[in-house]
């Protein structure tokens, strides 16, 4: 991030425009990494089941895309996790290879014969689920947790520690397995909003408390339940985490996760050049098409950045100031995320079939080169909106499957 270089109390001033006038010293913001978790916590979805192919695809997918980390399903879950683990470590992709496994010796034997990069450890700390999930004591997750991490150790791939439930877990004994298995030389340590219940103010300060404890890097995993999972990993980065797990669409147990397309919003207005530089964006709708259609779900029409409205305007005001200049209603510049504008004389008519196929239409080439011709012939005239675009597109393809020629004339023929 550009700055001026000054501190204040604690802090370093940003010229950044999107961003407040100072920043945290502790900041992550412009230099964390992204573990992205669509093959683990996004098989928990309701309507996931990636075969291995599937998953083949969508791990190489995330690699092009830049992701640092890639997690993966428990080996120990079943023999097809287990295969589909070691499968995907030997495609040689960029990303590393983690695989997310219970707080005990038997899965942390079964993850690292698998070939994986990481082992990320997890085990419940709050008092919800050690009384009514595992039923063991702080002492005994203390000595489990030292074994295993130890053995994992030994085997010279990382290991991350992490508790479950963080935030409904009593923060002594929160701060007191962290700082043990932190001088055991853990990786990363990792704090997880596992139920969703969890404030932005309520993440910075725990995060910002355990890092003034740990001296490894932090990750942190938060759920979406009450709809601050993107808000929360920002706060989380704000105050010193290193790491923000994600999944594609957000998809997850119940309501998901931080969603990596959401997260890629918020972070490119605090540094665009960091997350254009970082990530391959233009590749984030092929992407969440490919999950999207891996379980069975539509792209929400509101979805960050690839959502049809996102880059749409209808208001008057607003759309007369789009035309002016795009940055006076819009704060993501649209073809940073590969997105093109079609509504100008020198458009292609592929350029506007993949715009039909975004907003679910379904037109032949032949029809798909006709309307174009219109869009060009508009654009003559003035700028085409987006908007102007779309409610052409959707009245003519609603001429055409009605089978009303004149209808279809009408469309073609209007000023």
């Amino acid at each position: 991030m550009t700055t001026n270089g000054i501190k204040e109390n604690g802090v370093k001033k940003t010229n950044n425009p999107y961003m407040p006038r100072y920043e945290d010293l502790l900041s992550r913001v412009s230099n964390f990494s992204i573990i992205e978790s669509t093959l683990r916590e996004g098989e928990q979805f309701a309507n996931a089941f990636f075969d291995t192919a599937k998953k083949i695809e969508i791990a190489k997918a995330l690699d092009d895309f830049g992701v640092e980390y890639i997690e993966l399903t428990s080996p120990a879950a079943s023999d097809q996790s287990r295969q589909d683990c070691s499968a995907i470590c030997n495609l040689g992709l960029k990303a590393k290879i983690l695989t997310h496994i219970r707080c005990h010796m038997d899965d942390a034997r079964i993850a690292v014969e698998t070939g994986v990069d990481g082992v990320d450890v997890v085990i419940g700390t709050s008092s919800y689920l050690r009384e009514f999930s595992h039923g063991k004591d702080m002492d005994y997750i203390t000595k489990q947790a030292t074994e295993v991490i130890n053995f994992v150790k030994s085997k010279g791939i990382e290991v991350r520690f992490s508790s479950e439930d963080s935030f409904r877990s009593d923060l002594v004994d929160l701060l007191s397995i962290y700082r043990t298995v932190d001088k055991l030389g853990v990786n990363r340590v990792g704090i997880a909003d596992t139920v969703g219940c969890a404030n932005p103010r309520q993440v910075y300060e725990l995060v910002r408390t355990l890092r003034g404890v740990v001296s490894c890097d932090i990750e942190c995993h938060f759920h979406n339940d009450t709809g601050c999972a993107i808000a929360n990993a920002y706060a989380a980065l704000e105050a010193g985490a290193t790491h923000i797990d994600t999944s594609v669409l957000g998809i997850g147990e119940r309501n998901g996760i931080t969603s990596l397309g959401g997260l890629c919003a918020r972070m490119y207005t605090a540094n665009k050049d960091y997350i254009k530089t970082k990530y391959k964006l233009h590749m984030l709708r092929d992407l969440e098409n490919l999950v999207a259609d891996a379980v069975s779900v539509q792209v929400p029409f509101n979805n960050y950045i690839t959502g049809y409205c996102a880059f749409t305007h209808k208001a008057g005001i607003h759309a007369k100031a789009i035309l002016n200049n795009p940055s006076t209603y819009e704060i993501l510049k649209p073809e940073d995320f590969g997105y093109v504008s079609i509504g100008h004389r020198l458009t292609g008519w592929n350029a506007v079939k993949n715009r039909v196929e975004q907003l679910g239409l379904t037109l032949t080439d032949d029809q798909v080169k006709k309307i174009t011709a219109k869009i060009k012939e508009l654009a003559d005239i003035r700028p085409q909106s987006m908007e102007d675009v779309d409610n052409l597109l959707r009245d003519y393809h609603y001429a055409v499957t009605s089978g009303d020629l004149s209808q279809v004339e009408s469309v073609l023929s209007t000023n």
